[in-house]
């Protein structure tokens, strides 16, 4: 029995939320102007992504070694940094809250496969990053996940499911392993502030 038949696969008309002309521009564009560039460059950085769609918000710290599936797609806000390495695979939204810091080679992953069908459908499921979020290196975020505001994910942890505000996680998969000291204020997420 044969359970996985990709000559079936196709992609959804729109799925990528742009032509395919443009979201090879941006993969071309991301490897020469943004790969490319000195860490202090954040403002030219910041500059790119926003032209290409993404929001960012102000003084956001992009190192140039992170990616971004569809820029389109990804909210970033005020103050929140983006290590090395750090993958956005954006196929659905991603929303990251402001004061966020999202630790080197943590890997935000909005999509999927079903694995269940032959065809191997692909699906795109939003990820939320809540305000005052530390994501500590190698975090893996799966597709659907909202991350509760204050919360702090240690390294190498695989985050799965939601997980509540103000307390630490870690593990694979991630489980609650204590509370966040100090008083966690909110921020509102909302694009107010963003350009």
């Amino acid at each position: 029995m044969q359970v996985q038949k990709l000559n079936q696969f196709r992609l959804p008309a729109g799925f990528r939320g742009r032509p395919g002309w443009l979201v090879q521009l941006w993969w071309i564009i991301q490897a020469v102007l943004v790969n490319t560039t000195p860490q202090f460059m954040y403002g030219w950085r910041r500059f790119v992504f926003r032209s290409f769609g993404a929001k960012i918000g102000k003084s956001v710290m992009i190192r140039s070694s992170v990616q971004m599936q569809f820029p389109w797609k990804v909210v970033v806000g005020d103050y929140s940094w983006l290590g090395d390495g750090v993958v956005l695979y954006s196929l659905g939204n991603i929303e990251i809250g402001k004061h966020v810091v999202i630790s080197q080679n943590c890997y935000v992953c909005a999509g999927s496969h079903d694995y269940t069908r032959p065809d191997f459908p692909i699906n795109k499921n939003p990820i939320v990053i809540e305000d005052q979020c530390w994501l500590a290196a190698d975090v893996f975020v799966g597709p659907g996940v909202t991350i509760g505001l204050g919360t702090v994910v240690k390294s190498r942890s695989s985050v799965l499911k939601d997980l509540s505000g103000g307390k630490i996680y870690g593990g694979v998969p991630a489980i609650f392993v204590g509370n966040r000291d100090g008083a966690v204020k909110s921020t509102s997420t909302s694009s107010e502030s963003l350009p």
